[in-house]
């Protein structure tokens, strides 16, 4: 058993306790909240026996080998690299940081102390993903590349009525791209590696951030086109389209059924068979790796988490997105 603290006490949170101890390979030892009542409740309804409401006295305790992380995006950096000088393994939310920078600095810190860092994006460690990849070579030389992710978020209705959340807040280094968008980029970067070129258009909201957008990215022989928002509603699959066929993905930030409707006309399911709580996956994957003394994910690795972050940070300057995180790495 990996004893695992959390930070973050949300329903994300929430979702990976239930999804951990689904597996049977975590006990969950410490929670950290700003709030003693916030902590205690937490703790209660969780059944965690430490709560914390000092992040030093939380990175420096002896309770726990591991972290998952999902505070706002502002804070992953300076949260996951206080654990991780502390010689405790990080399984940090996604987008893992504000920017490249802090990434960078995210990857310095876990190879100098030896520990596993892994952004916690589960659809690329699902079953279906690996479906994807498995069966990718089926449909011929690949042209395009094609994501939605539009959600419209229920925050967006009170943001209209004058009061800021913080999933439109760029303090928290928030927005659609950030939220949503990287649930199309990294598929993308997994598959198929960092683009030569990146294209962003934005629709930006009075708080400073993007409330829907689009990226039109450019690889040597194919394209790629992303959309997501948080203000209005997609219901369009996700595409990767190859000149023998077209793989049909149901939806890219957790794929349930993909089939290839080939150029014939005939159409081969490869749908395969997952758990309902996705999050198990990324949960097996981080304890595997733990308990094989590697220090990244193959898949989630740092070198794909740090091009996604390069292609959000690019976007961002196009649009003019910026976050007051920008200005301290």
């Amino acid at each position: 058993m990996i004893r695992f603290a959390v930070i973050g006490t949300n329903w994300i949170t929430d979702s990976f306790i239930q999804a951990a101890r689904e597996t049977g390979l975590v006990d969950l030892t410490a929670v950290y909240s700003r709030t003693e009542e916030r902590a205690r409740e937490y703790a209660a309804k969780h059944g965690i026996p430490n709560r914390f409401t000092d992040l030093e006295k939380m990175a420096a305790s002896d309770e726990f080998d591991a972290v998952y992380i999902a505070s706002p995006t502002s804070c992953h950096a300076e949260q996951a690299i206080l654990c991780m000088e502390h010689g405790k393994h990080v399984l940090c939310e996604k987008p893992i940081a504000s920017h490249a920078r802090e990434m960078k600095k995210m990857i310095e810190t876990a190879a100098k102390h030896n520990v596993l860092l892994m952004e916690a994006l589960k659809s690329t460690l699902l079953p279906n993903f690996r479906a994807i990849q498995d069966n990718l070579h089926k449909l011929g030389p690949i042209r395009r590349y094609f994501a939605s992710y539009c959600q419209y978020s229920s925050r967006y209705d009170a943001f209209k009525q004058g009061t800021v959340l913080n999933a439109f807040n760029p303090a928290f280094s928030n927005g659609s791209l950030m939220d949503l968008g990287v649930y199309c980029i990294y598929p993308m970067v997994v598959l198929f590696g960092r683009p030569e070129l990146t294209r962003a258009n934005a629709v930006m909201l009075e708080s400073g951030v993007d409330g829907e957008g689009s990226l039109l990215l450019k690889y040597k022989e194919m394209d790629a086109v992303i959309m997501y928002s948080k203000i209005t509603n997609s219901y369009l699959p996700a595409e990767i389209q190859g000149e023998n066929g077209t793989m049909v993905i149901d939806r890219i930030n957790q794929p349930g059924k993909v089939e290839i409707r080939y150029k014939d006309g005939t159409v081969e399911e490869i749908t395969r068979e997952q758990t309902g709580n996705t999050m198990k996956y990324e949960v097996q994957e981080f304890v595997h790796l733990i308990k094989s003394g590697e220090l990244e994910s193959s898949v989630n690795s740092h070198a794909n988490s740090l091009s996604v972050m390069e292609i959000t940070d690019e976007a961002r300057r196009q649009v003019g997105l910026v976050f007051p995180a920008d200005s301290l790495a």
